[in-house]
């Protein structure tokens, strides 16, 4: 019924002689809910199908909506690419919808091994940000071959490739960063997988929390000055598409010499904006952790 009304409004959009861009895409539909997503799946289809994503350059995942036309849109897609994991909180309820009007809906989160917070507010959930860990984005790209070949033919083989060799470079350059200084503080839980991948010890999260629309307590501030102290972290991480007062307001409490660096964590960027693909925002933000935690 779904394509059925599709065909018809290509249809009436031939009869009339207009389209949303003068010229109707018949290519396939696919749905990215993420810009991370987006580019991935689009790097992986090339020009073969339509990559159409909902999440906006330098937003929050959490907490980023679309519009009516995009809802719309979503039940319109051959398929939709979640992140799921529950990091799309605001956007939820509209990919449920789809899938209910028979669109077939892929959550990323089910294609690798997942993680659970270690603490905090969100202490033993499931921890949505895998991309932080190229070796997960290769088991996402893997798990995501079958479905989208089905749809737009022959992918692009070579994206697994730079994936693995983004893998490989930021094991080397890591590997640059003494061992005693392997600690991170953020604005919130966010580099558990990268953790894991490369041998990091997270300190704690400003937000103790998996989502930016919590908020710390005074014990929270507390308990993670102390942590900083004892562990002697010179550089906090806090995300370029939030305001980092709140790190700022830690970094003082701290009472001591604490540098704020801002990484790209859950958003890219437009283009020009330092991160405008996944395999930028990796290496520009192992720039910065491995130069914010060796000097």
């Amino acid at each position: 019924m779904r394509r059925a009304l599709t065909l018809l409004t290509l249809a009436v959009l031939g009869l009339t002689g207009c389209s949303a861009a003068g010229v109707a895409d018949e290519r396939p539909l696919i749905v990215a809910t993420t810009n991370i997503l987006g580019d991935v799946v689009g790097e992986l289809v090339g020009d073969r199908a339509e990559v159409f994503t909902l999440m906006p350059p330098n937003a929050d995942p959490h907490s980023f909506d679309v519009s009516p036309a995009d809802a719309a849109r979503m039940r319109d897609a051959e398929l939709i690419v979640a992140n799921g994991l529950g990091l799309e909180e605001g956007l939820q309820h509209h990919v449920e919808a789809a899938a209910a009007d028979g669109v077939e809906v892929i959550e990323a989160g089910d294609l690798i091994e997942v993680l659970a917070y270690a603490e905090g507010g969100s202490a033993g959930t499931a921890d949505p940000h895998f991309w932080t860990d190229p070796a997960r984005m290769l088991d996402v790209v893997d798990g995501l071959e079958g479905p989208l070949s089905e749809i737009a033919g022959t992918l692009d083989s070579g994206y697994r490739a730079e994936l693995v060799a983004l893998d490989a470079e930021l094991e080397e350059q890591f590997a640059a960063i003494p061992a005693e200084r392997r600690a991170l503080v953020t604005n919130h839980h966010v580099f558990g997988y990268l953790a894991e991948r490369f041998d990091f010890r997270v300190i704690g999260a400003v937000v103790p929390s998996g989502t930016t629309l919590a908020a710390p307590s005074a014990s929270d501030f507390s308990g993670l000055v102390s942590a900083i102290d004892e562990a002697g972290v010179p550089t906090i991480f806090a995300d370029s598409s939030q305001p980092d007062r709140l790190v700022q307001v830690l970094a003082e409490e701290a009472d001591r010499d604490v540098r704020v660096v801002a990484l790209y964590t859950e958003s890219l960027t437009e283009p020009g904006g330092g991160a405008a693909t996944y395999l930028e925002m990796m290496r520009v933000n192992a720039h910065l952790i491995t130069t914010g935690l060796s000097s």
